[in-house]
């Protein structure tokens, strides 16, 4: 299989499925000397789980990372201090399956000869046969996302050594808008969420705050601890605390279910979600991403233009559009509305407007980069529907058995999120070293 690689200084490489034993990312070029723990990577990988709200799969995967290459398991030399540290060699993070029971195995088997109309189950039996990895879609699942959040929190880390922030927020579900807000107050918002979402997730507090796993553990202790983990899904998601939506306003300001900063649109999108998932069916979306801190010239031309890079995004399952600044509204306007003029200010280019969304001839303008995806409905809905047999090529119904979210954009952001990471870092490096190199040559 082909395909499951990105980058060219920084790069990934992803493998698994939805129903196999777990999933993986293997990163390179991380640099040394980098303090990376698990419990900072399910912070993230949390966001994006299933089972954690109203809007997400039952599925009940915990998506605990295990870090089995790239760090020094001790100090290379006697009281040196780099046990912990990212030592150069490729970083791989593992995410094993734990809520992998032969009941959810059955309902795929029961219904794969049937492909599910909006998954990729035709597709991709048409291109592997029958040995495709058809139960719960494999790596056509949404769980493959969990690596993109894994090797692209490893990517945010270092850019925010950089002063680089990337965040991302829901702007749209259900034809319900978020408003604009000031991208500082969302970046604020954001991290809030985040916060909230952590104190809440049991796993979180039983197995990283309590000290239950730690960093210093060999991996088959840690596999151990998971092992047991497998077996106590359920009573340790009983230690949840209970949700209550004006607590967490007050405690946090946030929503919450949806990361999203307007607290009252937030509300109607669940409201809408949620009259559509009623009637067995579900809603799509808009997921937004901003960069703040890019410097200006990252991206090549032709091939490698920024906006191309990040519109790569369209690998992520059930985008189904990438825009960048004012994306399809531009043909709505003149050029002198779309023109992002600048002036002077201090000494400094200030620009009028961001209509780019920070990106010009496929060049970062130093401005915020400003990417928005657009979600599809997610398409295991609880409708009858026509399909065919894919061995008999016969017409027949289909009606969806299996777990499913009514919405996916509420799980989509924290992986565009850290998809926009890994793009950035891997030009930012490549522009390292071309500006140090042209410095070079000009001083000669």
């Amino acid at each position: 299989m082909f395909g499951c690689h990105l980058g060219r200084l920084f790069q990934v490489t992803v493998a698994g499925g939805s129903y196999q034993d777990g999933l993986n990312a293997i990163i390179q070029g991380v640099p040394t000397g980098l303090k990376l723990t698990e419990q900072e990577i399910y912070g993230d990988l949390l966001l994006r789980k299933p089972g954690a709200d109203e809007l997400s799969s039952p599925r009940k995967e915990p998506d605990l990372p295990v870090i089995y290459t790239g760090i020094n398991a001790a100090d290379t030399v006697e009281n040196a201090g780099n046990c912990g540290l990212t030592n150069g060699t490729p970083l791989s993070i593992l995410i094993p399956n734990l809520d992998r029971h032969f009941i959810h195995i059955k309902q795929y088997q029961d219904t794969n000869r049937t492909p599910r109309p909006g998954h990729a189950s035709y597709a991709s039996f048409m291109k592997y046969g029958p040995c495709d990895d058809a139960i719960g879609a494999g790596i056509f699942s949404g769980r493959y996302t969990s690596t993109i959040v894994a090797a692209g929190y490893v990517a945010k880390k270092i850019l925010s050594l950089c002063g680089i922030k990337v965040f991302s927020y829901v702007k749209e579900i259900a034809g319900v808008t978020c408003p604009s807000i000031d991208y500082a107050k969302v970046f604020e918002s954001t991290e809030r969420y985040k916060q909230m979402r952590w104190d809440y997730d049991p796993f979180y507090q039983e197995l990283y705050v309590k000290g239950r796993l730690l960093p210093e553990m060999r991996y088959l202790e840690k596999m151990a601890v998971l092992a047991e983990v497998e077996e106590q899904i359920d009573p340790i998601r009983s230690m949840a605390p209970k949700v209550v939506a004006q607590e967490i306003k007050e405690k946090y300001g946030v929503h919450h279910t949806v990361n999203c900063p307007d607290l009252d649109a937030g509300d109607a999108m669940v409201a809408a979600c949620n009259k559509i998932s009623a009637t067995g069916d579900s809603a799509g979306g808009i997921v937004e991403v901003v960069a703040t801190g890019v410097p200006a010239g990252l991206g090549e031309p032709v091939f490698d233009k920024m906006d191309a890079e990040l519109g790569k995004m369209l690998g992520i399952g059930a985008v189904k559009g990438v825009e960048v600044g004012a994306g399809f509204a531009v043909k709505d306007m003149t050029g002198f509305e779309n023109n992002d003029q600048m002036h002077n200010e201090n000494g400094k280019v200030v620009f009028d407007s961001n209509n780019a969304g920070g990106i010009t001839g496929g060049l970062t303008t130093g401005q915020d980069i400003v990417v928005r995806l657009a979600v599809k409905p997610t398409p295991t809905i609880d409708k009858p529907q026509h399909t065919i047999d894919k061995y008999t090529m016969e017409t027949t119904d289909l009606a969806a058995i299996t777990r499913r979210d009514p919405t996916i954009v509420a799980r989509i952001w924290p992986v565009a999120e850290n998809y926009t990471a890994l793009i950035l870092l891997d030009n930012l490096i490549a522009h390292y070293g071309y500006q140090q190199l042209r410095q070079i040559v000009e001083a000669k």
